[in-house]
């Protein structure tokens, strides 16, 4: 069974929700103004409607529902929400950690193994623990980006004034004229490779401020394998994106 559920007013939303089976499924807005007509889509984030600017929202609204079969085709099922939560398994750096109490209040993350297999254990009670956890990764995820950011940038002879970390719904990076790169914290959920080629990609906008064919060339001519972790973000980068920061809801 499909259901639609409008939001309140003619305003164009940041998102919407549709239920597919039964299940809400929440679908992002976005406006452009290149756009001649309405769009769905389904990158990493998950659903995304384009609508052209100054298009009416109940227009959009029956797009997407015309196309609810077509989306309900193509959703992963198990792209369901990730909590980092004590009993889940969390890949760090592409490697499964089951995530496990440390059994005291004050300390830090420790990454440990629990008959063979390997855990990292988080400090605190159970209700600070994903924050507690959530922290830490982002602290090795800057170490890692700032890392391979700055190997790139060399490589290119460009220079990265500031790395941050942010937690987009629907991007990997970005990168500023003024060499400030803000970078998604799940990427240290996915295997080094990955992670190199995000950091190559967007170091390669300070040579290049677009997509064109001498902007891939930059990223080639800095890692020469990119093609690697652009094809392993396709297939699995949605599934990334559905782990969530704490007390965020699809973050």
């Amino acid at each position: 069974m499909f259901s639609f559920l409008r939001p309140r007013g003619s305003a164009v939303p940041a998102s919407t929700k549709i239920e597919l089976d039964g299940e809400p499924v929440s679908v992002s807005v976005r406006v452009s103004k290149r756009s001649r007509s309405f769009r769905l889509s389904l990158p990493a984030a998950g659903p995304l409607l384009t609508l052209p600017e100054g298009a009416r929202w109940s227009e959009a609204e029956a797009f997407l529902q015309r196309h609810r079969h077509w989306l309900a085709a193509r959703l992963p099922r198990t792209a369901q929400a990730q909590r980092l939560e004590a009993g889940s398994s969390v890949p760090l750096r592409g490697v499964p950690h089951r995530v496990a109490a440390l059994g005291s209040l004050r300390g830090r993350v420790e990454r440990g193994e629990v008959s063979g297999s390997p855990v990292l254990l988080v400090p605190g009670d159970t209700a600070h623990q994903p924050r507690r956890l959530y922290d830490w990764l982002k602290a090795e995820a800057l170490v890692d980006l700032e890392r391979q950011s700055h190997w790139h940038a060399g490589r290119l002879g460009v220079e990265v004034k500031q790395i941050r970390l942010r937690s987009q719904s629907s991007r990997w990076g970005s990168c500023s004229s003024s060499g400030t790169i803000n970078y998604n914290w799940r990427l240290i959920l996915a295997p080094p490779h990955v992670l190199d080629y995000v950091a190559a990609h967007e170091v390669a906008h300070l040579v290049e401020m677009n997509h064109s064919p001498a902007f891939w060339a930059t990223v080639e001519r800095t890692l020469p394998d990119m093609e690697r972790g652009r094809a392993w973000l396709k297939a699995h980068g949605r599934g990334l994106m559905a782990w969530q920061a704490p007390g965020k809801e699809g973050a």
